[in-house]
């Protein structure tokens, strides 16, 4: 296996979504941990070095902005980078994401063509602070 490009903390309540994701992001050399729901996410980034986090917005306990929010508010995870992962692509919807503490954002469907090089911008761009 190759170096550890990264952990990613991929938060989202379908585990189709899940797997998928972390098959694209496994294959490019990242690790991927899951979380389906706010608390678990919560637990991961207590027990995990964590380099990104993909958000999904849609979740049934709490959503992705309020998550957000919730783990931008704690110092020692506030300079993790946080990707909103989302069908909404209302306008506006990009900005709330961005509001909440997002540093980014990726519409669903997610193209698994582009979704690791969007990733690593995210990652590079967050180990250069």
């Amino acid at each position: 296996m190759s170096e550890n490009k990264g952990t990613i903390l991929y938060v989202e309540d379908n585990p189709d979504n899940r797997n998928l994701i972390r098959r694209v992001l496994n294959a490019e050399g990242y690790s991927v941990v899951e979380a389906a729901q706010a608390a678990q996410a919560i637990e991961k980034l207590e027990t995990e070095k964590i380099d990104l986090i993909l958000m999904d917005i849609n979740m049934p306990d709490m959503d992705g902005y309020t998550l957000t929010a919730n783990i931008k508010k704690v110092e020692k995870y506030s300079k993790i980078p946080i990707v909103a992962v989302t069908a909404n692509v209302m306008r506006g919807d990009r900005e709330k994401s961005l509001e909440a503490g997002c540093d980014g954002y990726i519409q669903k469907p997610i193209d698994i063509d582009t979704l690791s090089q969007q990733i690593e911008r995210f990652i590079i761009r967050s180990t250069n602070v």
